[in-house]
């Protein structure tokens, strides 16, 4: 017996050997603590995102005018006061001109 003694004194790890494995299983654990409570975060914020996007999906908006006279005269559409600036103004936009007198214009 006092054999079996002597042979497992000889064969003894050190003191610090082993003594990592709960530390490293409990930070194991608090992190995947972690990850659970995250995963079921992002699926709640998840779930309140709309499916889509697009203007057409929201409700009927409300145009609030600026001043009485809107009550009463219709909105122009966008883009209309440009088109009649350049109706009133034809030559506001030029088409190519012939030919260039300028010194080293391409063309001819």
């Amino acid at each position: 017996m006092t054999g079996l003694v002597l042979l497992a004194a000889d064969q003894q790890l050190p003191e610090d050997v082993g003594k990592a494995g709960p530390i490293g299983a409990l930070l194991t654990v608090l992190l995947f603590i972690a990850i659970l409570l995250l995963v079921k975060s992002m699926t709640t914020h998840l779930k309140r995102v709309p499916k889509s996007f697009d203007a057409a999906d929201d409700g009927p908006r409300v145009v609030v005018p600026d001043s009485p006279a809107e009550l009463v005269d219709p909105r122009p559409e966008p883009g209309q006061q440009v088109l009649d600036t350049l109706r009133r103004a034809p030559r506001a936009i030029e088409g190519p001109r012939p030919h260039d007198d300028r010194p080293g214009a391409a063309g001819g």
